[in-house]
């Protein structure tokens, strides 16, 4: 690929990004308008206690995987939309998933605020709401969603947004898990309210991927937060290398979607761990 290429690409997939977050601004306040944060309070989810992530990362009898509903993405299109979240989610927990994460962004990956609620009804497992996270509003909404976990994207944050968040968030007793690509954005973006790290290994730039990222910056991520692998994770051997380097958890999403069953899918995979 020319220089040319590559700054070509990277201009495209920042400017993806530019609209996403744009996008999800527009969302969010228009989601103000519709329902207040007081309402949000009053829903039944909002007063359960939330499921501690790290003892299900954790826990000897499961695999440390967080399972990943997404429909489509801006840089694959039409993943799996066959299929519900209740029976993909069901079928993540039943082959031994550590949590599941749901996509609840509706313009740019094909999720609804409604598979939340679906993943929820049907499993006792920490959820995570995958979102572009900006605004305390939907911290509020991810609880009275059913979450456990929020995910904060440092690319899109100042470190005092992600401090905020972070603070906003563990007050409602939620799960923080902090999601960086480089090491600026880590050294910037660490604050003592994160429960766990998560190295992205795709460039959110030009959507490449490179399992690289993890081993690069996994030592220096403090001992003290959970170390999570995210995206770019499909052969087996792979979480052993990853598990050995010092991480306890692994986001794997696409590697599973992309197939007609994807519960039996990760069973598969597990099996060969």
């Amino acid at each position: 690929m020319t220089t040319n290429d590559t700054n070509s690409k990277n201009a495209s997939g920042g400017n993806i990004l530019d609209k996403i977050v744009l996008k999800k601004r527009e969302e969010i306040e228009a989601a103000k308008l519709k329902t207040t944060v007081d309402q949000l309070k009053k829903s039944d989810l909002f007063s359960r206690d939330c499921y501690v992530l790290r003892d299900f990362i954790l826990d000897p009898e499961r695999t440390g995987i967080i399972a990943e509903f997404k429909r489509q993405s801006p840089s694959k299109g039409i993943i799996n939309d066959r299929l519900s979240v209740e029976e993909v989610t069901s079928g993540y927990a039943a082959a031994g998933a550590s949590a599941l994460s749901v996509l609840t962004d509706r313009s740019f990956f094909g999720g609804k605020d409604e598979d939340l609620l679906g993943a929820r009804k049907v499993n006792n497992l920490p959820l995570l709401r995958k979102d572009f996270m900006l605004d305390e509003y939907q911290i509020f909404e991810a609880k009275a969603l059913g979450a456990d976990i929020i995910l904060l994207i440092a690319a899109i944050l100042t470190p005092a947004e992600v401090r905020k968040l972070a603070k906003c968030a563990k007050d409602l007793g939620l799960n923080v898990l902090l999601e960086v690509h480089n090491r600026e954005e880590l050294d910037r973006s660490i604050c003592d309210d994160l429960d766990a790290i998560g190295v992205n290994n795709r460039n959110l730039g030009d959507f490449s991927v490179s399992v690289q990222h993890s081993y690069d910056l996994v030592k220096h991520i403090p001992s003290r937060f959970l170390k999570i692998s995210e995206s770019g994770i499909s052969d087996p051997k792979t979480i052993k290398e990853l598990r050995t380097a010092g991480f306890d958890g692994f986001l794997i999403g696409e590697n599973f979607m992309k197939e007609i069953d994807p519960g039996k899918a990760m069973k598969e995979f597990v099996s060969r761990i």
